[in-house]
């Protein structure tokens, strides 16, 4: 999942009036922004499925990162972080929930590869991308869901409040469009770098959020 993660944190906004939407994103995509990283380590593991397949990637082990057992450490250490630095606690427990509703979220649309936690043997699923319309479709729509939460809780000051906004609003729609009907990506490695890119989100998210109020 892709701009569910998004939507999520657009939704939270109303619950975190004090925390910057670019925090919402870090949260929203602790785990896809920890994965890379891991793989790129050799702790954790992605492969190319064969030609052909729905489901191009398969996520073979990556339990630090995507299990639901670690998914709530996770969940506890950022959202513990930002309360201390913050002593915000209404953020701090927004943060720790959207950083689990990662998990959550990954469950309705992986194919069964998500353990409970490290060692697990069973992997969980419900398979959603074997339908790859149907996965962009609800993607789209949890994503105008989110923004419209999050439109209806603030209103821009500045014109990167207002043009800056939708702007970030299409490139989230048009990489999920090009996440369905685009090429296979050719080498595991050029994933995880490319979902490094990530980080830019979170400063676009504080860079547009700022100018609202």
């Amino acid at each position: 999942m892709f701009a569910g993660h998004f939507a999520a944190a657009y939704a939270a906004r109303r619950l975190a009036p004090r925390t910057s939407l670019g925090t919402l994103f870090f949260a929203a995509q602790f785990l896809d922004l920890l994965w890379p990283v891991l793989m790129l380590a050799g702790i954790e593991r992605l492969s190319l499925a064969p030609p052909g397949a729905i489901v191009p990637l398969v996520s073979e082990h990556f339990p630090w990162s995507h299990s639901l057992l670690l998914a709530l450490i996770w969940g506890c250490v950022v959202g513990g972080l930002y309360w201390g630095l913050r002593h915000d606690r209404r953020g701090a427990l927004v943060i720790g929930a959207l950083v689990l509703s990662h998990w959550l979220l990954d469950l309705v649309v992986h194919v069964p590869d998500l353990p409970l936690w490290p060692g697990d043997p069973l992997r969980l699923g419900l398979g959603l991308w074997n339908s790859p319309r149907v996965a962009l479709a609800l993607e789209l729509a949890l994503l105008a869901g989110g923004v419209t939460l999050y439109l209806s809780a603030t209103r821009p000051v500045r014109r990167a409040g207002s043009l800056g906004a939708w702007f970030l609003i299409a490139l989230l729609a048009v990489i999920q469009l090009a996440s369905v009907f685009g090429p296979p990506p050719p080498d595991p490695k050029v994933v995880a770098w490319s979902a490094m890119a990530m980080w830019v989100f979170v400063w676009l998210g504080w860079w547009t959020d700022k100018a609202r109020q």
